[in-house]
């Protein structure tokens, strides 16, 4: 009877394992195609080169993530699949004008990302957890950003109010694309709430990635 009753909840916990480096899996691609196609906004070479490096090591960490995946059984694609149609329609809703409006998005809208990978990171086990860890996005990019951003809001106070605007709607999409997530992927909430011990633990979750968005509106010199 105790093996039995053993099985599930480490069947759930494989599963989650699985749901969330498929998410974060995709994101990496996600964020490559995104990056390598921002770069031709990119106002000089300079700066296209700066991401199209940046766009290559979010490949290589797509190539760590999808590797691991397929050292536990599991298939990529197959893991990936459940989370295109969600960054899809993120994507499609929030497409950027310029390149001020590309870099906050990948700042703004990774960031909330990294946040909740973060987290999820705390509830898996090593090496799992390093490998979450090690391959959100690179803080070299948002140092980047802070820099452009900041730059072009010096040089025209009334590019604040614009961006502002843009990375709230930002913020609001990623969390209401996440808590979608949430609702569908069960093994991922199943393992939010044994790990925060209820329902509550989800609500505190987002509680902690919205402080974390404010700081990271406070860094960029944008308003909340």
């Amino acid at each position: 009877m105790t093996g039995s009753a053993a099985a599930p909840a480490s069947t759930t916990a494989a599963e989650a394992l699985v749901d969330l480096l498929g998410m974060v899996a995709y994101g990496e691609l996600s964020a490559f195609e995104r990056m390598a196609a921002d770069a031709r906004l990119a106002p000089d070479l300079r700066r296209r080169a700066a991401l199209s490096e940046m766009a290559a090591v979010e490949i290589a960490n797509y190539g760590r993530v999808a590797a691991r995946l397929t050292a536990l059984g599991a298939d990529p694609e197959v893991a990936m699949t459940p989370y295109v149609g969600v960054l899809q329609a993120y994507h499609d809703s929030t497409e950027p004008k310029d390149w001020l409006e590309a870099l906050t998005k990948a700042y703004v809208g990774d960031g909330v990302a990294d946040d909740f990978f973060h987290e999820m990171a705390k509830l898996i086990d090593e090496p799992d957890r390093q490998l979450v860890l090690d391959v959100i996005h690179d803080k070299r990019y948002d140092e980047f950003a802070v820099t452009e951003i900041r730059a072009a809001i010096e040089a025209d106070p009334k590019t604040r109010n614009r961006l502002s605007m843009w990375a709230r709607r930002l913020v609001g999409e990623v969390l209401s694309q996440a808590t979608r997530v949430a609702g569908q992927r069960a093994a991922l909430t199943t393992l939010i709430v044994t790990s925060g011990g209820d329902q509550a633990a989800v609500q505190a979750l987002f509680r902690r990635m919205t402080i974390a968005h404010s700081a990271r509106m406070s860094a960029l010199g944008l308003n909340n």
